[in-house]
């Protein structure tokens, strides 16, 4: 059963579950208020040798063991990744990357974690997915980031080594309002622990899940704070169906299940965290855990590039290589350079994770949100550069005796990357609600519409001064200097402009907020733009510090890295400058309205002369329904 909620108890309930407080430092939230700290992730963090080596022997590990025992082919043949491949992964301590030695696992670094679910990902999707939703959202993240000692040590060794886990949040009717949830964990009348009754949704690994982390919501009563709560669960708690394994348009080894939970016990020693802790449970684990896509985008863009130059090189059409003609040639540019931008921002966002010096959380969330779409655009190009090719199956090309590059594949295997761990338009309402938090801080009275006007008098002295110190500041910046950032050579123009674009991004936010006030949360394409714009300025950043890193480590390459960084930085800036544009010169409310009379069916008629195939099977009186438990 649904839960109504009304759209103030939703926010309510998502602005309970975000972490309030800033208590380290953040590039990101200072790029929003218009203040360009380089400092902060510049000069990026040294990996400890001795850390470095043991990523090394480990990918290396991992490396012959998929080409030896893990065949892609077969996995998007049979649609499963086999037992063998699974036990093997095991045996290796792959499911244990991030588990601390003294837990029994491996202790990885986030960067070479970010490097292994990259490489497993280039072999197949499906391994990616099982290996980055086990350690990245499944048991092992929430409870190292607030489970008990003795959780830890019950539990960070199984699933170090032996037992696969799963994260259970979204339901049929739960998606990214977590207010509905309406899976109950109901306390037990001797205190023991709770009974969960619920379904659940897409889990990730469901199918084949030895233990989940299971949101549930626990009824308020006496002795009971309630609210969502995060549980661990064994699979094989009595209660527990897997009702089906869902199958989608890539990922076709994904073990992803629809799972129901009848009276399912769980003992009261299986929280993680306290009652009513769960969301923030949750949103907590992805800070960090997003840094997994991001990683699998940079990798399967890599491997797109390598892909369209070999066919570019090879495939010769009037004359002459498909790749020194210009329409492809810039395709071409446009994906090298792009490759290098993603894995300039998942290497200073790993790095600074793995400093756990700083508040990484808008960080994370825009390298989710830059690389599932930026690594998509490279994907889609692959496919057009090789034409007939990009779109014929790997199968079907290996049956008649080509080469089987599974491009189309990856086109399918990428899409969900702009959908799972929050869509790109949910996660750009997200970092839009951290990139204005100084500004609810000062002045949330005076743009909350529900606030009496008597109760906002004392807020416009606080916003007023916080406003006569803060708007000037916005004025003037390194940006304008000539000789700004000259240590970066012929890349200190590009940190020039993100400076300056810093501080007209902050303006322009100020300026809407006055604009629209408590309205602004509805100016949802405005404020995406907002996002997007700090995005790229953020990827800018990370290229020109990355840059800076790899020409000191490999100095042999700065030539190479330079010419790779600065196209990046002039397409992002580019981009960045047609964002400002769109921001004022838009036709936002034209397609809103127009929008809402679609919705009320005044166009319909456009939609004549078609037919909808999901209604063949029940024009035909057919079931669609599956079960089967576990």
């Amino acid at each position: 059963m649904t839960r109504s909620v009304s759209e103030r108890e939703a926010r309510e309930v998502a602005e309970a579950a975000r972490e309030a407080e800033w208590r380290l430092p953040s590039f990101g939230r200072e790029l929003f208020l218009g203040s360009f700290r380089l400092d902060l992730i510049h000069p990026q963090p040294r990996p400890d040798p001795e850390q470095a080596a043991k990523g090394e022997r480990f990918l290396a590990r991992l490396r012959a063991f998929l080409q030896e025992h893990v065949d892609p082919a077969e996995v998007e043949r049979d649609a499963k990744l086999g037992e063998e491949a699974i036990d093997g992964l095991k045996e290796l301590g792959a499911l244990g990357m991030k588990v601390p030695e003294e837990y029994g696992g491996l202790g990885l670094s986030q960067v070479d974690y970010n490097r292994a679910l990259a490489l497993a990902n280039s072999w197949h999707a499906s391994l990616g997915a099982l290996l980055s939703a086990h350690q990245s959202i499944g048991v092992a993240e929430p409870l190292w980031l607030f489970g008990t000692e003795e959780q830890k040590r019950a539990w960070l060794p199984k699933v170090a080594r032996t037992h696969i886990s799963a994260f259970l949040l979204t339901e049929p009717d739960v998606g990214s309002d977590p207010a509905r949830l309406a899976s109950t964990a109901t306390p037990t009348p001797d205190g023991a622990g709770y009974r969960i009754d619920g379904r659940k949704l897409w889990a990730t690994n469901g199918a084949i899940a030895d233990v989940a982390v299971v949101m549930a919501r626990v009824p308020a009563s006496e002795g009971h704070p309630g609210g969502i709560t995060a549980f661990i669960v064994p699979y094989d708690s009595e209660g527990i169906a897997v009702e089906h394994r869902n199958a989608f348009m890539g990922l076709r080894g994904i073990e992803n299940s629809v799972t129901r939970f009848d009276e399912v016990f769980v003992p009261r020693e299986n929280v993680i965290g306290r009652e009513g802790q769960g969301l923030k449970i949750a949103l907590t684990t992805l800070n960090t855990g997003r840094l997994a896509l991001p990683a699998i985008c940079a990798g399967i863009a890599a491997w797109a590039t390598k892909t369209a130059r070999e066919w570019a090189a090879e495939r010769v059409q009037w004359g002459r290589p498909i790749g020194r003609h210009d329409a492809v040639a810039q395709k071409l540019a446009a994906m090298a350079a792009g490759t290098f931008g993603l894995q300039a921002m998942v290497d200073v966002c790993s790095r600074l994770a793995d400093d756990a010096q700083h508040d990484i959380r808008i960080e994370a969330a825009i390298a989710k949100l830059y690389a599932s779409e930026l690594a998509w655009r490279i994907v889609d190009d692959l496919v057009q550069i090789r034409g007939g090719r990009g779109y014929e199956t790997a199968a079907s090309l290996a049956a008649r005796g080509e080469r089987p590059v599974p491009a189309e594949q990856a086109l399918r295997d990428m899409r969900i990357n702009r959908i799972f761990e929050g869509s790109s338009e949910i996660m750009r309402l997200l970092i839009a609600r951290e990139a204005v938090d100084q500004h609810l801080r000062v002045a949330g009275d005076l743009l909350d519409g529900d606030v009496a006007l008597r109760d906002k008098a004392g807020a416009v002295l606080g916003a007023g001064a916080f406003y006569s110190r803060w708007l000037p500041r916005l004025l003037v910046g390194e940006g304008q200097k000539p000789r700004a950032y000259a240590e970066f050579g012929a890349l200190a123009e590009h940190l020039r402009f993100a400076e300056r674009a810093s501080r007209r991004l902050a303006r322009c936010t100020a300026y809407g907020i006055g604009r629209w006030q408590a309205r602004l949360e509805h100016r949802q394409t405005w404020l995406g733009r907002i996002v997007d714009i700090g995005a790229e300025l953020f990827a800018i950043a990370a290229a020109v510090v990355h840059a800076d890193a790899l020409r000191s480590e490999h100095p042999e390459r700065a030539d190479e890295v330079t010419e790779l960084a600065d196209l990046f930085c002039r397409q992002a800036r580019r981009r960045a400058a047609a964002l400002f544009a769109q921001l004022w010169s838009n036709d936002d409310d034209r397609g809103y309205r127009l929008a809402l009379e679609t919705l009320d069916g005044r166009f319909a008629w456009l939609e004549a002369g078609v037919m909808d195939p999901s209604q063949a099977a029940t024009a035909r009186g057919a079931t669609t329904s599956s079960s089967s438990t576990r």
